[in-house]
């Protein structure tokens, strides 16, 4: 019959399996070294990513990509469900992974670009010194290699610490996101947090975004000939013209606001007094409120008119929100720094001018989501002929990914 073990052995015991448990946890150097090696394997995805053409609305190249996607997520375990984007072209790819923790995680990011058929054959994918260049590439198929090659590093640590991790990718955020906003919104609801994958262009990551919105000028006058009778003409375009003016300032600098006039049309030939003039203004912003103020300030200011018997309608189309300034956003970013801080590097919370996904997966007043944008590679010259990426970005920000599921799944 064993002797019991004395009092002092137990808690030895105990003390070296508490050891050897903790010793079984990746250190921050042994994270980056697995995302190192997983590198070259990155780089081939995305080359075969940005070698199909997949402009918003390239039916045979977003379907080609499509079936890539599916392919390579059931590879890495998950259940995948794919749901058309209408009225866009394509279909949202979503990925689900169950696993044995408490919080539930989102990557998304979209497979279009803005480049149409034939630019791949015109300039493919090519990496020369430390950059690596291609339609798409950082916008936004870096980030769709980033979350693939993420799961990879999961599932080769066996790490299951999430209850759910979702993906989503998009066909359509190119052209605003039409026929997947809706399910962005649906899904982002069900979970802890939402990682979005658009690239920065720095070592950054997002924590407010701007939206977008549309104003819209119609002025209705009455035709006559230009020559013989003018006078008997209310000139609609005279009447855009004033308006413009009368409302150029309705952005809010302090605020970040902008207002800007972009597009204008009047008449049908030069010898009539034209009845009608439309215009549409750009606008961006990032206080929730101002899509309130400024529609009621263009409507206030559009009342004071140059042109007799004229009418004059301004109406204010929203389109994608922003992801407002946020303690979720802002506590995720400052998790991000010091995991990002434990390799020795720099990563900078940053607000940026344009409009991202990220503004439908955001919640306002709600803790949940909590969500991060600009988790992917590191690039710029989007929607350029010289889009690149930075190499030296890869491993890093692969790093910070597997790092912030982990961290935050605890």
């Amino acid at each position: 019959m064993p002797m019991p073990r004395p009092p002092f052995a137990a808690a030895l015991a105990l003390c070296l399996a508490c050891s050897q448990a903790i010793a079984a946890e990746p250190t921050p150097q042994d994270l980056l070294k697995q995302a190192q090696a997983e590198q070259a394997h990155y780089l081939d995805t995305l080359k075969s990513l940005v070698s199909v053409d997949t402009g918003t609305g390239t039916e045979a190249g977003l379907s080609q990509v499509s079936a890539e996607l599916v392919k390579r997520l059931k590879a890495l375990g998950a259940q995948v469900e794919t749901h058309p984007a209408t009225p866009s072209v394509g279909d949202n790819i979503v990925g689900t992974f169950k696993g044995t923790g408490s919080k539930d995680f989102m990557l998304m990011v979209h497979y279009d670009t803005v480049f149409g058929p034939g630019t791949v054959a015109k300039r493919p994918f090519r990496i020369e010194g430390e950059r690596a260049y291609g339609p798409g590439v950082a916008d936004a198929k870096g980030g769709v290699a980033m979350i693939l090659h993420a799961l990879k590093l999961l599932q080769d640590q066996q790490f299951k610490g999430y209850r759910t991790l979702t993906v989503l990718f998009n066909p359509d955020e190119e052209m605003g996101s039409a026929g997947s906003k809706k399910i962005i919104a649906e899904l982002a609801r069900k979970h802890d947090y939402v990682f979005s994958y658009e690239p920065p262009d720095k070592d950054a990551v997002t924590v407010a975004t701007n939206g977008i919105n549309r104003l819209k000028l119609e002025v209705k006058g009455r035709s006559s000939h230009a020559g013989s009778a003018p006078e008997e003409g209310r000139n609609a375009l005279t009447e855009l013209s004033h308006q413009i003016l009368q409302l150029k300032d309705l952005g809010d600098a302090n605020k970040g606001t902008t207002v800007n006039w972009t597009l204008a049309k009047a008449g049908e030939k030069a010898n009539i007094i034209p009845a009608l003039a439309t215009a549409e203004a750009d606008m961006r912003y990032s206080d929730l409120s101002e899509s309130d103020r400024v529609a009621a300030d263009a409507k206030r200011i559009a009342q004071k008119q140059l042109i007799a018997d004229t009418q004059t309608s301004v109406t204010l189309e929203k389109g994608r929100p922003p992801l407002a300034r946020n303690e979720g956003s802002s506590a995720l970013a400052k998790t991000a720094g010091q995991l990002y801080g434990r390799i020795d590097r720099t990563l900078e919370p940053i607000a940026m001018r344009f409009g991202t996904d990220a503004g439908y997966a955001y919640v306002p007043g709600s803790a949940k989501p909590a969500v991060l944008e600009t988790m992917g590679v590191v690039g710029a010259g989007l929607h350029g002929d010289d889009e690149y990426i930075e190499l030296a970005s890869v491993a890093p920000r692969l790093y910070l990914t597997v790092a912030m599921i982990r961290k935050l799944a605890q």
